[in-house]
């Protein structure tokens, strides 16, 4: 069985809930990722999107340099174990339509794992891609 904990980024890079949406966006740019978790200390209180920001800042003509990441965040955070299964991970992508799932231990987000580490393990990029794609259809369906 391979775990989410083979396969996670360790070193991630996250926001401060005070910290301004132009900061957040800075690093989805910096990391090429369209999602940063949002962190008091190493526990995970929300997770910020490049959507969270257009939807809820950029489209009502606030200034992203006032407005900060737990004013737009999502507060409900799906996480998982470093011992999670790696087909558990990508079945919470499919069922919960995201593709970066932080992965917490003792209340404390030790890594994250997205959908482009399952890809890396070769035997699952079958289970990877139908994450995706259904993450896509979900998100083509909404517009």
């Amino acid at each position: 069985m391979t775990t989410v904990t083979e396969i996670m980024t360790k070193n991630v890079k996250v926001c401060a809930p005070h910290d301004s949406l132009k900061v957040a966006a800075g690093i989805m740019r910096d990391i090429n990722c369209g999602s940063v978790p949002v962190c008091e200390g190493k526990k995970v209180i929300g997770m910020i999107t490049d959507r969270d920001i257009v939807i809820n800042a950029v489209a009502d003509g606030k200034d992203i340099n006032s407005v900060h990441c737990h004013d737009c965040m999502t507060k409900d955070v799906i996480t998982c174990s470093p011992d999670t299964d790696v087909h558990e991970c990508a079945r919470m992508m499919a069922d919960n339509q995201i593709r970066r799932i932080p992965v917490v231990q003792n209340g404390e987000m030790v890594g994250i794992c997205a959908i482009g580490d399952l890809s890396t393990v070769n035997i699952y990029v079958n289970e990877a891609g139908e994450a995706l794609s259904q993450i896509s259809e979900s998100t083509r369906m909404q517009h």
